[in-house]
């Protein structure tokens, strides 16, 4: 995902000037779908089109059609037909990046779910990498605002934060907190992503950071929609005022044993919890990393 690209094998594919490629773009949305012509109308022009709207359909449809037959052939793996009241791109959902997400995150989910840890966490990893930007970028810094592109937008965050909470769950929160960081900044009323944020600040020993995540994300709720944040969100706030011991990756108990008294809850978080990649503490008598 990212601004729209076509390749014939690994040569790239001019698709010609903003009317082809937003027909095309659209289309690739709904690939295998029949595709209205009204609907590419309205896509292209809104609910004020020109006069001449259906014709710059059809002739931008003809144009398509000639470049796809050129490099795929009409019997290729990619097809643009006449389909009354509209037109239809067939093409294999595999060769999409878009069709290669969803199938990654469905095998990710499933697999996340089998219990499948490593490797469901990898498969979300996967599906997230194939994003280079914004959905269709090129185009929406034209002017292109459609549906779907905010629906997708939201199933990679959705992504996001299920692999967010996965690498929480496996004690990787110095590794995922770049991320959280990020993304929470993009998305500052996001509920979910603020408590998945303030968990992985707190196990890193930033306390007072993971409540200012807090602050800013209620703000942003009342100053969006007049909402306080829900009750979850609340409550993990409280629980990190409190050092809540249930805030730590599990296998929290068993190391804070060998750390003498009095280390802070925060200190000990820190040297508990480190991921599967960070390094072992060399002494946990001094607490060394």
């Amino acid at each position: 995902m990212g601004p729209l690209e076509a390749y014939s094998g690994d040569a790239p594919v001019a698709l010609g000037g903003f009317n082809h490629r937003a027909i095309a773009a659209f289309l690739l949305l709904h690939a295998n779908e029949v595709v209205p012509t009204s609907k590419l109308m309205h896509a292209l022009w809104g609910y004020e089109t020109p006069a001449t709207s259906r014709k710059m359909v059809q002739n931008a449809v003809s144009g398509l059609r000639k470049i796809i037959d050129r490099h795929s052939g009409p019997d290729g793996p990619v097809t643009l037909s006449t389909c009354p009241p509209g037109y239809r791109l067939t093409v294999d959902t595999a060769l999409l990046d878009l069709g290669r997400f969803r199938l990654l995150v469905d095998a990710g989910r499933a697999e996340l779910a089998s219990g499948d840890r490593e490797s469901g966490l990898a498969q979300l990893r996967s599906a997230l990498d194939l994003w280079r930007g914004p959905v269709l970028a090129d185009l929406t810094e034209t002017g292109v605002s459609w549906p779907e592109l905010s629906a997708l937008e939201g199933a990679r965050l959705s992504v996001f934060e299920d692999c967010a909470q996965e690498s929480l769950d496996q004690g990787r929160h110095h590794e995922i907190l770049g991320e959280l960081e990020e993304m929470a900044a993009a998305q500052p009323a996001g509920e979910r992503l603020c408590g998945l944020l303030m968990r992985a600040l707190y196990r890193c020993g930033r306390q007072h950071d993971a409540l200012a995540a807090y602050q800013r994300t209620r703000g942003a709720l009342l100053d969006d929609f007049g909402l306080d944040p829900g009750r979850e969100l609340r409550e993990l706030e409280l629980a990190i005022l409190n050092h809540d011991p249930s805030l730590l990756p599990e296998a929290a108990p068993c190391l804070s044993r060998t750390i003498p008294a009095p280390r802070s809850v925060a200190r000990c978080s820190r040297l508990a919890t480190a991921g599967p990649r960070g390094r072992r503490p060399r002494s946990t008598t001094h607490g060394r990393r």
